[in-house]
């Protein structure tokens, strides 16, 4: 079992590629740093995707957050770094990254990226 970080996404074959059906992964436990502050700033994430050729390897998953958790990053520029390096990943029909940040001075963001057309 890894104990580190890793920006490699794994994929696996899509099962039932001629068929559109939706893939939601749920990540409630999302860090990174304030790029202003250096203060952890917590998310749950939300990926949503139909897939084509290839699934996204949930470990893998897992491992590329992690990698997040000590690098300076706004919500706007982490969401859709997101959801760019899993679209190169794993190519899929459409996809959509939901941030969903806790407060932060009586504001709570939600930053929502889309690729392709549902």
């Amino acid at each position: 079992m890894s104990t580190q970080p890793s920006r490699d996404l794994e994929t696996f074959p899509n099962p039932a590629p001629g068929r559109d059906y939706t893939i939601e992964l749920d990540c409630p436990e999302f860090t990174c740093v304030c790029p202003k502050t250096g203060q952890p700033d917590f998310a749950a994430l939300t990926i949503e995707y139909i897939p084509d050729q290839k699934c996204i390897e949930t470990k893998s998953l897992k491992l590329y957050l992690w990698s997040y958790r000590d690098e300076g990053a706004f919500h706007e520029a982490v969401t859709n770094r997101i959801l760019d390096d899993l679209v190169e990943a794993c190519a899929p029909r459409w996809m959509q990254v939901s941030g969903s940040f806790n407060v932060r001075g009586g504001i709570t963001p939600r930053i929502t990226a889309e690729h392709g057309a549902r």
